[in-house]
């Protein structure tokens, strides 16, 4: 087995004059939960339909599972997939879409109750499908994807419309899948959820990769700030000298005074000293690292500069 699950080498795609991917060279290892980052139109889902058969490249090369991407029925068997919104008859429940699916990707009536089970639908199964809620049907989608045990699960926005509970919902799925499950591939343009499950990071930008690597690297190199709250409120002026005089910018709020600037563990705590001697007593130091999102903001300001 191979260990990269996908590696593409100057792949392209054209529609007419307008270029929605350029020259990417993109690789995710096996066993990760790679996230796929952007906002809309960056690219993401045509990568991902290219990735899948669906549409073919304008140029470049890769593999999937090993196999050719020029050859996609060769892994397409071993991949699961859900793009965009899943269809199903309304009519029928989850379970006998899901049988129905089963049967016609000859894959093992049991291997029904097992997804079901998986994705949290289990005591819903026998429900319709026009009765679910929009995360129910997104979940649903996610078990029809994982019918063929796939050893690759690319999933294209799937918090797309759900509300702040089903997003949570749809996270801790994620996190289940990625405990026990395939190397998973998840498109979002919500970097705030994406930064709580992914180990692995591609970004993209007007169709150009902009970042990929370890997710606890990207945020690592972001830029970070400090919360600091003197003992006494009349101390804040005298605290945002000693601050300044070691080369970092503040700014008031609340009572607290933010410190940002490249302010690792060694610098703060040579303020903490420093306001100690100074007579100054902290009552509050709070690290305040970079999000996701600021990472991928810094990426995009960093390219266009």
């Amino acid at each position: 087995m191979t260990n990269t699950a996908v590696e593409v080498r100057g792949l392209s795609k054209r529609f007419g004059r307008r270029e929605a991917v350029t020259a990417l060279d993109m690789s995710i290892p096996t066993g990760v939960v790679a996230g796929f980052i952007g906002p809309n139109g960056a690219g993401k889902t045509t990568t991902l339909r290219m990735l899948l058969g669906l549409i073919r490249p304008t140029a470049g090369t890769g593999t999937v599972l090993g196999l050719p991407l020029s050859d996609p029925a060769g892994y397409l068997p071993k991949v699961g997939a859900l793009i965009e919104s899943p269809a199903f008859h309304p009519a029928l429940s989850g379970r006998r879409n899901l049988e129905v699916l089963a049967c016609l990707g000859g894959h093992p009536r049991a291997r029904v109750d097992e997804v079901l089970g998986r994705v949290g639908l289990a005591d819903r199964g026998d429900d319709p499908y026009r009765a679910y809620s929009l995360g129910m049907k997104q979940r649903l989608g996610i078990a029809a994807a994982l019918l063929g045990d796939p050893a690759l699960l690319v999933l294209d926005e799937p918090t797309n419309g759900l509300d702040p509970l089903g997003i949570r919902d749809m996270r801790e799925l994620l996190r289940g899948l990625a405990a026990s499950g395939p190397t998973l591939l998840v498109s979002s343009h919500l970097l705030a959820e994406l930064e709580q499950v992914c180990d692995w990071i591609v970004a993209l930008d007007h169709g150009r990769r902009v970042y990929q690597g370890p997710a606890a690297d990207l945020l690592a190199t972001g830029r970070s700030a400090v919360m600091l709250r003197p003992e006494r409120e009349a101390d804040l002026s005298a605290l945002a000298g000693l601050v300044a005089d070691a080369g970092f910018e503040t700014r008031l709020d609340a009572g607290r005074l933010q410190v940002t600037g490249e302010v690792h563990d060694a610098a703060v705590a040579d303020l903490n000293r420093g306001a100690a001697a100074a007579g100054i007593g902290l009552v509050e130091i709070t690290p305040i690292r970079a999000s996701l999102e600021d990472r991928y903001e810094s990426l995009v300001t960093t390219k266009e500069s």
